[in-house]
């Protein structure tokens, strides 16, 4: 007689977060499946902080660019220039960056299987994976197959599938930004409006409502893109007219996503039994900067260790640690982030204020350490008071634009 191999856990989503959810589990030793959507990738400006790259141990060699300055542009057309002092933000082409992931965890233990969720279903104290499997080409649909676990990671996404099927409270009625962006190939003799070393960021009503555009090097390419919650806004005819506007519309396109963006944290990630949700499927996007993947990565590993302690003692509290262990860390700045999108997005005057306050060097310091290093900066109290003031002169329409 044969019996059904039995996975610790099974984590469906190959981007940064379910990729680290399964390689944290598979350190530990634990039997896990990484079930993997084939050619999926997020719109995504590919950025990435210092401290991802120490944390997580990313090489060199998968980044594509270093920017050392960043671009604020105002709904009138004003620039403000910041350099990033005493470092760089690591860019990197999700397509290469996702799959290196994907292998780090396969090397680790992990199994792999290209395959596309269907639902789950309970057995016992097991949960069963359905999922349709991928042929060898694209266009075969493959056949229907399952597997037994003893646990879930949900790494699929906004709106997951997985978290909807196992009953997560508050999965489907998230609040989200539909982002869309286009990869082109950098031309050779690129405008000058372009810079290969600099990070753009557009808050104007062609390129986004309520939200942002940007302008993001990659080296041999150029990651071009634009987000907004207003379902009617033509994302891809905004993402056209800002090549126009900089002088690359007739450059080579290498491939476009499009994709929804949560903006909060779900204030539950598990379903109390055998399921935690992680990355854009917990709703870990930055409100204002719309950053995600050191979140996500963060997110993937915490669920990792969760599911590992609930494994290993049978306990459905141990799910719960996931977001516990996230919140405590980086519940206020997501409620900073969420506050900034509030209130600086949400009119062309007020996000012409926003960029003119981004010329303060305090505020440009401040917000960079706090980026860099993923903490809110509280070791200057009078750049703080300062801040807060030039803030509230801003608000009440007191400060010169």
């Amino acid at each position: 007689m044969s019996s059904e191999l039995i996975y610790d856990a099974v984590v469906v989503g190959g981007g940064p977060a379910g990729a680290t959810a399964a390689h944290t589990l598979a350190l530990k030793g634990m039997k896990v499946l990484l079930l993997d959507k084939r050619g999926r990738i997020k719109p995504c400006g590919g950025a990435i902080p210092p401290r991802l790259i120490k944390d997580f141990q990313i090489p060199d060699e998968l980044l594509v660019a270093r920017a050392k300055s960043a671009r604020m542009v105002s709904p009138s057309g004003k620039a403000v220039d910041i350099p990033i002092e005493n470092g760089f933000v690591g860019m990197v082409d999700r397509a290469q960056f996702d799959e290196w992931l994907r292998k780090r965890a396969v090397n680790a233990g992990a199994e792999r299987e290209d395959g596309l969720f269907e639902t789950l279903t309970r057995e016992n104290s097991h949960v069963r994976i359905h999922y349709r499997s991928r042929g060898a080409r694209d266009g075969d649909h493959g056949s229907i197959k399952s597997v037994l676990a003893k646990s879930v990671i949900g790494a699929d996404g906004a709106k997951s599938q997985v978290g909807r099927s196992a009953g997560v409270k508050g999965c489907a009625e998230a609040n989200y930004v539909f982002a869309y962006h286009e990869i082109i190939k950098t031309p050779k003799d690129s405008p000058s409006s372009f810079d290969a070393s600099r990070c753009d960021v557009l808050y104007q009503q062609p390129v986004s409502p309520d939200f942002y555009g940007w302008v993001f090097p990659h080296g041999d390419t150029i990651s071009i893109g634009t987000g907004s919650a207003d379902k009617g806004f033509s994302l891809r005819n905004a993402v056209g007219k800002l090549r126009k506007d900089i002088g690359l519309e007739h450059a080579e396109l290498v491939r476009h996503e499009g994709a929804p963006l949560p903006m909060k944290p779900l204030k539950k990630w598990d379903d109390g039994k055998q399921v935690v949700l992680a990355g854009d499927a917990a709703g870990v996007v930055a409100p204002a900067s719309g950053e995600g993947i050191y979140y996500a990565m963060l997110g993937g590993q915490l669920a990792g260790e969760a599911i590992a302690e609930f494994v290993e003692t049978q306990n459905p509290a141990k799910l719960q640690l996931a977001r516990k262990r996230f919140m405590k860390e980086h519940r206020m700045t997501f409620l900073v982030l969420g506050i900034m999108q509030y209130f600086w997005y949400s009119t062309d005057k007020r996000r012409e204020s926003f960029v003119k306050m981004c010329e303060d060097k305090d505020v440009q310091r401040l917000t960079f350490e706090s980026y860099m290093n993923k903490k809110l900066v509280r070791k200057k109290p009078l750049a703080h008071f300062k801040i807060f003031i030039k803030d509230m002169g801003h608000l009440l329409g007191l400060a010169k634009v």
